[in-house]
C-alpha cells in the first residue's frame, strides 16, 4: 500500500469516525467557559493562546476538530480562513483546538489556515476534556465549536460531525452571517 493510500485510508476513517460521533456532552449555553492556555502557531509562528487575554478584545470562537491535514479539517481550516475579515470585523478572535503537535500545527497554520488564525496544540486533551470535545475515548478531539461571550461563558455551540457547516453557523451566531 503506498503512503498516499495509507494516507487517505487514515483520514477517511477519521472522518467517518467524527462524523458518527458528535459530541453527546457538550457544555451548554450559559455555561462558564472552561479558562486555557496553549501552545498556539499563527503562520508558522509558535506562540501561547490565553483565552482569558483573547476575551479582552471580544468573544472568541473555540473550534475543535479531530486531526490536521484531514479532508473535512483541512476544509474547516480553510473556510475559517476565508471567512476571518467577518469574524474581525465583529471584534471575534478565532482559535482552532486539537491534539496535534505543536509542529504540525505549525505547518497547518501556514498552508490550511492562510496564516489567518491561530491553531492550538492539546497534546494531552486537557481542553479537549474541558470542553466535553474527545472523541469516545480516543486521543482526538471531536468537531465541536463555541462562541464564547466577552464575559466568559458559552454563547453559542455547534456540535456536528459536517465540518461544512461550522463556519456559517458561526458566522449566523456572532452576526456576521447570512
Amino acid at each position: 500500500m503506498t503512503p498516499f493510500v495509507r494516507s487517505t485510508l487514515v483520514s477517511l476513517s477519521i472522518l467517518g469516525l467524527a462524523a458518527a460521533t458528535p459530541s453527546l456532552a457538550a457544555l451548554k449555553v450559559g455555561d462558564k467557559a472552561p479558562n486555557f492556555t496553549a501552545p498556539a502557531a499563527t503562520d508558522g509562528n509558535v506562540s501561547t493562546f490565553s483565552l482569558k487575554e483573547a476575551l479582552k478584545d471580544g468573544p472568541v470562537v473555540v473550534y475543535f476538530y479531530p486531526k490536521a491535514f484531514t479532508g473535512g479539517c483541512s476544509l474547516e481550516a480553510r473556510q475559517f480562513s476565508e471567512a476571518i475579515p467577518q469574524f474581525k470585523a465583529k471584534h471575534v478572535t478565532v482559535i482552532g483546538m486539537s491534539a496535534d503537535g505543536i509542529d504540525v500545527l505549525k505547518d497547518f497554520s501556514k498552508k490550511d489556515c492562510a496564516g489567518k488564525f491561530a491553531v492550538g496544540s492539546d497534546v494531552n486533551v486537557a481542553v479537549t476534556k474541558a470542553y466535553d470535545a474527545q472523541m469516545g475515548t480516543m486521543n482526538m478531539s471531536s468537531r465541536i465549536s463555541y462562541v464564547i461571550s466577552k464575559d466568559g461563558r458559552i454563547a453559542f455551540v455547534h456540535d456536528s460531525g459536517d465540518a461544512a457547516t461550522h463556519v456559517p453557523a458561526l458566522l449566523k451566531a456572532v452576526g456576521a452571517g447570512k
